[in-house]
């Protein structure tokens, strides 16, 4: 059904979310999705190499320089994702049951392990305070499902990245409401490149000159009693580094991102943004079989445009 690609994910791809509506706190269907970010009079290429990349004819691969080549409607998956709760009211403070159903003409489709998981999810609160990486188990008709407790009432954004058997990797983005009382309705977005979590000092060191239009790193260092992190110190989490999710404040664009190490920085990634603005980023790594977050703030300043700009893509839903 699928035509399969050959490359790994080396850091991150950028796929195309959906708009959608909420009714009774829950979308149950998406519109048909395809793995990218332009019209659907645009010619999307890929690199054979590197299949998370998109970009248009002419563009060359940032990772490898091939030039990329057109995606067949054979590899142009629309992929329905389908989301229900249990309760279907939830309430703040109570255990609920998230169900997805991957589903193609309506029928439970099958998932490739990507990052020793089939499907992670990310959720977060509508003011971005609050963040979750969970990944939700497969059940015997296909779906995938688990237990969540939402602290305060109000909305809630769950992105799920997930690889179609023999695809590019997608993004789907829902979103629920939550009753009760509580509820954050303030957030400090200014600038924030250094965060304390669990005893460690993890900074974005170069927080402060991110820009749009380009390809560009995320450099983390960790310190911890005095200590700077290498590479060896941290351990390998969900067959990476580390993981980065990064969320736009206006329009919630998500980028799910995979770094590596490298000699400088014990926590190390390349992305691309496509719009200035306002983002919240949550680092998780591992030491000693604990996960810890670090959360940080940017202002992502305008870029030149560049002939090759939408040539790098991350997992990526809007």
């Amino acid at each position: 059904m699928f035509k399969s690609f050959k490359a790994p994910v080396l850091i991150c791809s950028l796929v195309a979310g959906i708009f959608f509506t909420a009714c009774n706190n829950i979308e149950k269907k998406t519109s048909a999705m395809k793995n990218h970010q332009h019209s659907n009079s645009d010619s999307v290429y890929t690199c054979s190499m590197h299949p998370e990349v998109r970009g248009k004819e002419g563009d060359k691969c940032p990772k490898c320089g091939m030039d990329l080549v057109p995606i067949s409607d054979e590899n142009s998956v629309k992929i329905d994702v389908k989301l229900l709760t249990d309760p279907q009211t939830i309430k703040a403070g109570t255990a609920a049951k998230l169900i997805f159903a991957f589903q193609e003409n309506n029928k439970n489709i099958p998932l490739d392990i990507s990052h020793e998981m089939k499907v992670h999810l990310m959720v977060v609160d509508e003011n971005l305070s609050w963040f979750r990486h969970i990944h939700p188990k497969e059940q015997a008709d296909g779906s995938y499902s688990i237990m969540e407790t939402f602290p305060d009432s109000g909305k809630y954004l769950l992105f799920s990245d997930f690889k179609p058997h023999g695809a590019a990797p997608l993004v789907d983005k829902k979103e629920i409401i939550v009753s009760g009382s509580g509820g954050n309705d303030k957030m400090d977005f200014s600038t924030k490149f250094v965060s304390l979590v669990d005893g460690y000092t993890v900074t974005l060191e170069n927080g402060d000159d991110l820009k749009t239009n380009r390809s560009q790193p995320l450099e983390i260092s960790v310190v911890k009693d005095g200590k700077k992190l290498t590479e060896n110190d941290i351990e390998p989490y969900l067959a990476a580094t580390a993981h980065i999710a990064m969320i736009s404040k206006e329009e919630k664009e998500f980028l799910h991102i995979h770094p590596v190490s490298d000699k400088r920085f014990p926590i190390y990634a390349e992305t691309h943004i496509k719009k200035a603005g306002i983002y919240r980023i949550w680092v998780e790594f591992q030491t000693n079989g604990k996960i810890h977050t670090a959360d940080f703030t940017v202002h992502t300043k305008a870029g030149e445009t560049t002939k090759n700009a939408n040539g790098h893509h991350d997992h990526h839903a809007h």
